[in-house]
């Protein structure tokens, strides 16, 4: 009996030990966009554990009410269909359902990450002269770059903004897609080269919350975080002095510097940033003799460059931009940098072989990279009016 006394207490902890493994920060945020996104997690399980529980409970109820032993249970073998049973048991899914889908339509919509605030929290409105921070983001291998264009600063690895305070986030990548992810402050939003993802939210609470990229992005992704700070009013302008006050001038040739795959990356203070480097970096032309994306897509609504437009060429090649300087980021893929395989096919040991006899990979005069004839097919030109 003491054994099973012991035993008994032992169950009781051990779903303690489990939540003291877990972070709870989604569950307990301190910006509005993450609790409203809280919320509309604990009404979409309530509203399915209101079938999930009673059908677990029925299921065990008729094992145990019918069981062969019980003689004093209706015996009905002729039974086969009640109406109001059958009401009963598609109506309540069926509400539930439409419950479900009011409440996704809405959170949708009212939740869209492009869509501007109209609030500070549930009981306070964005006052109208309120000025939003602008946060220009850029996802690096493997670090955050972070731009207030309207401060003229840049961080690595470190962002702040003051409470009750509506943020815009503009959000890009430089190489490789990653997501921008602050769970206190609101849901992940991808960051992806050549294109500007946005996000709207504000922080209420003080504190230092946690960042992190939320997708697989290369060897460095386990350290690709930094800290994000809420702050009053008074210990935002005292840590933009900061910045201005210890950082450096981040031009192009830093930049350039900066992008180069790293790992673990300390947080770097930048007094003054170019004007129009984001812009270059979102346009992919950062690196100089690129052509930028802006002004290709602009030939392009003009009908094209013609045949002289094969020069653009060389100017629109992105990927290989570091193979000639010998820099490789290690989970780089082999067709995006011209690097070999990290091993060779022929040479594997542990069975993962696959062989394809009968299959021709040429066809019509086309050929995959990395088959027997040794051709790689040219990209396809951007422009070929003539």
């Amino acid at each position: 009996m003491l054994k099973l006394m012991k035993f008994s207490r032992l169950l009781s902890v051990l779903p303690l030990l489990f939540l003291a493994g877990c972070n709870m920060v989604v569950m307990a945020p301190s910006g509005d966009i993450a609790a409203q996104q809280r919320d509309l997690i604990v009404i979409s399980t309530v509203l399915m554990l209101l079938i999930i529980i009673p059908v677990i409970f029925l299921t065990l109820f008729f094992a145990w009410r019918y069981r062969r032993s019980n003689t004093a249970a209706t015996y009905a073998p002729e039974w086969h269909h009640s109406t109001r049973l059958e009401i009963v048991i598609w109506s309540a899914p069926l509400a539930i359902i439409i419950a479900l889908g009011a409440v996704t339509w809405i959170s949708t919509h009212k939740l869209d990450p492009y869509r501007p605030l109209d609030r500070l929290d549930a009981e306070r409105a964005i006052p109208a002269d309120t000025k939003p921070l602008i946060v220009e983001v850029v996802a690096l291998d493997w670090k955050w770059l972070f731009f207030y264009p309207e401060l003229g600063i840049a961080t690595v690895n470190e962002l702040a903004a003051p409470v009750d305070v509506p943020i815009n986030f503009k959000i890009t990548a430089s190489s490789v897609m990653n997501s921008f992810y602050i769970p206190a402050l609101a849901g992940q939003i991808y960051a992806m080269p050549g294109m500007e993802t946005k996000l709207h939210a504000v922080i209420n609470r003080q504190g230092e919350y946690e960042g992190f990229s939320a997708n697989y992005s290369g060897s460095g992704f386990s350290h690709m975080r930094f800290k994000f700070h809420g702050l009053d009013q008074a210990g935002f302008d005292a840590w933009v002095a900061q910045v201005k006050q210890q950082g450096t001038m981040l031009n192009r040739d830093a930049y350039l510097k900066l992008e180069k795959p790293s790992e673990k990356e300390p947080v770097r203070y930048y007094a003054g940033a170019d004007a129009d480097l984001y812009n270059a970096i979102l346009n992919m032309c950062a690196t100089p003799g690129k052509m930028c994306m802006n002004e290709m897509m602009h030939i392009d609504m003009m009908g094209g460059g013609g045949k002289e437009s094969a020069e653009n060429r060389e100017k629109l090649q992105y990927d290989n931009r570091h193979a000639d300087e010998g820099i490789v980021a290690p989970a780089a893929t082999v067709p995006a940098t011209g690097a070999p395989a990290r091993s060779d096919p022929a040479e594997r040991t542990d069975g993962m072989q696959h062989d394809m006899p009968g299959i021709n990979m040429q066809h019509e005069g086309h050929s995959m990279p990395g088959t027997d004839n040794g051709a790689t097919p040219a990209p396809a030109q951007l422009n070929n009016n003539n």
